[in-house]
């Protein structure tokens, strides 16, 4: 079970600095679109900042240790201004540190960002942190790594690949990310043989991918039942099983309707903690994608929780609507 903080944190002062580290290449507007929508929403109110405009994503952990040495020397606010991917390496040095962390959320699909009501428009998400509160957030761990929206391996991954080389071309939209989706479901996807030990006891799946949430948000809109396990400090598993290609879409159609659930092709389960390998005679190195960012890892594979929370800055008012 996670290690919790106080249920009560204390709220912000609403005179710490913010320091800010700002995926230059992420989201709908440019760089300098984002700083002048900061600008306005804090310059304006007088509040202290400072930005480190990142261009190469190699360098965002980087940015990261920069924001939080800044954070602990000023008693500021560590902040994250980019896509999920950003969120996620920022995430990697500020958890665990015990500073406040935001984010100023650019994803296509902003699952993170909608869970605590923080608006995808940047002058708005910034407004909403003058006057946030602290909430502890649940941290999900794939070997030693941080996640905060899904962990997977095998077809997930190749999906997301396949959706930012579209992305890239066509323009960053859902309806790009459902369309790539659905080319590359044409290709046939390798099954895995996987060996999964829950709970001190094994078994075997034959699945062409594993997904791992920690979002209540995205795995009830995909029709996932066991989304409550999140509040008992658990993680979800979500595996098709080995189906064709019409079942594949077919799975993508219910989940579009929030029905996932409902097919009998789909197991989902809770847990804890769950370490996955490879049956003895197969590959042991596989592509995984943590919160959309894809690289290769090598089994065993264990997913966790994090004795850690996040203490995140969510808006004390939320609009229904950002959670849409």
């Amino acid at each position: 079970m996670a290690n919790l903080l106080p249920s009560s944190p204390p709220r912000p002062a609403g005179t710490e600095p913010f320091f800010v580290v700002l995926n230059a290449g992420s989201g709908r507007d440019g760089a300098a679109d984002k700083q002048a929508a900061i600008d306005r929403a804090w310059g304006r109110a007088g509040r202290r900042y400072e930005i480190r405009a990142v261009h190469d994503p190699a360098e965002l952990a980087t940015a990261a240790r920069w924001a939080v040495e800044q954070a602990r020397e000023h008693g500021g606010i560590v902040v994250a201004a980019g896509g999920d991917g950003t969120l996620n390496a920022v995430t990697q040095v500020v958890l665990g540190t015990g500073l406040p962390f935001a984010i100023l959320p650019q994803g296509t699909f902003n699952y993170f960002g909608r869970t605590y009501g923080i608006p995808a428009d940047t002058e708005r998400a910034a407004a909403a942190l003058l006057d946030a509160r602290i909430q502890p957030v649940q941290v999900g761990m794939l070997n030693g790594r941080a996640f905060l929206v899904n962990a997977s391996l095998g077809l997930y991954p190749q999906l997301l690949e396949d959706r930012e080389a579209y992305k890239q071309r066509y323009g960053r939209s859902r309806t790009v990310a459902l369309v790539s989706g659905l080319i590359t479901l044409l290709r046939r996807p390798r099954q895995l043989h996987l060996e999964l030990v829950r709970d001190g006891q094994t078994h075997h799946l034959r699945t062409p991918t594993l997904v791992v949430g920690n979002n209540a948000l995205q795995l009830e809109q995909l029709g996932i039942e066991d989304a409550g396990i999140l509040e008992q400090g658990g993680l979800v598993a979500m595996s098709p099983k080995p189906v064709g290609t019409l079942a594949l879409y077919w799975m993508i159609l219910l989940g579009a309707l929030s029905r996932l659930g409902e097919a009998d092709n789909v197991v989902s389960f809770g847990f804890q903690r769950l370490v996955v390998q490879p049956p003895r005679g197969h590959r042991n190195r596989y592509k995984v994608a943590m919160d959309g960012e894809v690289s290769r890892m090598q089994a065993p594979l264990a997913f966790s929780v994090s004795e850690h929370r996040l203490p995140l800055l969510v808006p004390r008012h939320i609009d229904p609507a950002d959670r849409a």
